[in-house]
């Protein structure tokens, strides 16, 4: 039995929810779309790139949740999901999840999306394990902030080495499935790194190190 580890965002799924979830704010007319839009995509490239300040990122990002009553942002959610998620959940990805069931193994996706978009998705593939960026909630509404580590780069590695504690799993013959070069850190920890779709940066650094490269989107 071994730890299998999926990236969610452009990996399991053909787009980027994160990103997604800000554009269906910005069209449902829940956000000042002009702005909201424009550091979306300042953001997001910035995520390509590599250089992403996840913590100015996480400020901006999880400014609507505050804003709004949760059971509001859970509705918008529930429509997010049935209209923009299940149509970019990859059939080949379903395929590889279920291979590792199949062998027994633990299923864990890991991913620096907030839980709020997240965990509905995991839900949705049928993985029992999330670590995604945290969301504080007080007095029963979303306050806008992060909390705990959050779940990029090397906060990837401490939040799963954290979980590993907890859990009492170890990383012997461990699995980790990413498209990002953001993920190196802990593509470098596992038994079994495979590129999925990579982005330029991993491609090539894949190949140097003779890694695996697939894709879950071709034919």
């Amino acid at each position: 039995m071994s730890l299998a580890i999926f990236d969610l965002d452009n990996t399991l799924l053909g787009g980027d929810s994160d990103y997604l979830w800000g554009q269906f704010l910005v069209e449902n007319g829940v956000v000042d779309g002009d702005f909201f839009e424009q550091e979306n995509q300042r953001f997001y490239a910035d995520y390509q790139a590599g250089t992403l300040d996840i913590h100015k990122y996480l400020e901006f990002a999880l400014q609507p949740l505050a804003a709004n009553e949760p059971a509001t942002m859970h509705q918008w959610r529930r429509r997010f999901l049935a209209e923009r998620i299940r149509p970019l959940i990859l059939p080949k990805a379903k395929q590889l999840l279920q291979r590792h069931r199949d062998a027994g193994d633990i299923l864990l996706i890991i991913t620096a999306t907030s839980r709020f978009v997240t965990q509905p998705i995991a839900e949705l593939l049928n993985v029992p394990h999330l670590l995604a960026t945290e969301v504080e909630v007080k007095d029963g509404r979303y306050t806008g902030k992060s909390f705990d580590i959050p779940c990029f780069q090397a906060g990837k590695v401490k939040r799963l080495e954290a979980w590993l504690e907890r859990m009492r799993y170890t990383l012997e013959g461990s699995w980790f499935y990413s498209d990002s070069c953001n993920d190196l850190p802990l593509l470098n920890r596992v038994d079994h790194p495979i590129a999925v779709d990579p982005d330029a940066v991993l491609a090539r650094y894949a190949q140097d190190k003779g890694w695996p490269i697939i894709s879950l989107r071709e034919a």
